[in-house]
């Protein structure tokens, strides 16, 4: 049976927890892949409305059991916290799997996301300051602390003084700042490992014997294509890869297992941070888009940047994902303009480019070449298949689609669980 990989195909922020949410009831386990509690989804049942900033949007549907698999970095206080919010409002949790391999946050990540992004000035990346790139860096050096570490006090330890070692002499002496307690840290991670014990598993072994065993797999990437560390707008990305390559090795199964990727696009485009956005409106028009769409961070609040769709940037999704389907989201938002503007390819010094240009300086100078759809002025919100959308909303999915490269089989039409039109299955 298959495993279905779902992506963000721009900036992040597309809707992904809607998506996810929509098939909760069609599939077995829902996996988080990558990323940490700097990425949010926000899910709406009925009148209830669910942030989640590091559980995968499947804890919502009681018969699916959530995965946080080894590519995930866990700050375990988040966690808990985020646990007692949905365990006070009567959401099932017990459910949780926790990968034994995913790396934890430590207080000493977070102090140095945090001091690192105020010294870099105009440089920054416009990170969240969770400590989730210095996490993944120590991954990488080899130096980080896994989930299982906490279950050996003396490993445990061992690994927390080393990384004092070095990272209390970059605190104090590069930025000023006063070193972090051993003892303190290391009571704080112990104390976690007995709450921690019933959810950890071999993760990767659960999810192949699931496959085997005739189950449906939904591996959830968090932000999206362009923040992916290889394939985004670097350096201004994410530390991992939100992209479906990264959900064989953020989950521990084989691309052959992957049958379906379904890209999650916003009906225009936003992001959050730092770094080059062509369409990104400054004046009045962002603004509206940013009202009329709610376009705040989940997990940080911050002011979304607004502008409009970019087909260059969907095509590419397309091609670095393998993008089977893609499902537009907030569609609704675009009700009351005449006319919408559509990027169909940039302007950089004078050069036509139809895809994203190769190097970052000429992205970063790109200039939007538009082309114009009619736009429509009804409510589409209660519209409950694709023949009640207006006909100009219907051109304009069908537009999107033919630029994209790939189907679109599902719209949002509103933020609640209902308001979806499913084209074609997901699953």
């Amino acid at each position: 049976m298959p495993a279905i990989t779902l992506v963000g195909a721009q900036w992040g922020d597309e809707g992904k927890g809607k998506a996810t949410d929509l098939v909760g009831n069609r599939v077995d386990y829902v996996v988080r892949y990558q990323g940490g509690n700097n990425a949010g989804h926000t899910v709406v049942i009925g009148e209830q409305k669910y942030a989640l900033h590091l559980l995968p949007s499947g804890i919502l549907s009681p018969d699916v059991v959530p995965v946080i698999a080894n590519g995930v970095v866990i700050d375990p206080g988040v966690l808990f916290e985020e646990l007692r919010g949905l365990n006070e409002r009567g959401v099932d949790t017990g459910n949780l799997l926790i990968s034994a391999n995913a790396h934890l946050i430590m207080p000493y990540h977070r102090a140095l996301d945090k001091v690192s992004e105020r010294f870099l000035g105009k440089g920054r990346i416009g990170t969240t300051g969770r400590g989730i790139g210095p996490t993944y860096a120590d991954k990488i050096s080899r130096a980080g602390v896994r989930v299982q570490d906490m279950f050996d006090p003396k490993i445990l330890r061992q690994k927390i003084e080393l990384a004092l070692h070095d990272k209390n002499q970059i605190l104090t002496k590069v930025y000023n700042r006063r070193a972090l307690e051993l003892e303190q840290i290391y009571e704080e991670y112990l104390g976690y490992a007995e709450q921690l014990r019933p959810f950890v598993a071999d993760t990767s072994l659960i999810l192949n014997k699931a496959l085997d065993d005739g189950k449906t797999v939904y591996l959830e990437g968090s932000q999206g294509t362009l923040l992916d560390i290889d394939h985004g707008t670097y350096p201004f990305v994410t530390s991992s890869s939100p992209t479906s390559g990264g959900a064989c090795a953020g989950a521990g199964i084989g691309p052959t297992r992957i049958t379906k990727v379904v890209g999650i696009l916003k009906a225009y485009t936003t992001r959050v941070g730092s770094g080059p956005f062509p369409t990104e409106l400054h004046d009045e028009q962002g603004e509206w888009l940013r009202r009329q769409g709610g376009e705040y961070g989940v997990t940080t609040g911050r002011n979304r940047r607004c502008g409009w769709f970019d087909a260059p940037i969907a095509r590419y999704a397309t091609r670095v994902n393998g993008i089977t389907d893609f499902f537009l989201t907030k569609l609704d938002v675009l009700s009351g303009l005449d006319r919408i503007p559509v990027c169909v390819g940039y302007d950089a010094g004078g050069t036509r480019h139809d895809e994203i240009p190769m190097t970052q300086t000429d992205f970063h100078h790109a200039v939007p070449v538009y082309e114009y759809l009619d736009g429509w002025h009804e409510d589409i919100s209660h519209a409950r298949s694709f023949d009640e959308l207006p006909k100009n909303a219907q051109t304009y999915v069908r537009t999107l689609e033919e630029m994209a490269g790939a189907p679109i089989s599902a719209i949002g039409v509103g933020p609640g669980r209902d308001q979806t039109l499913e084209l074609r299955s997901l699953v």
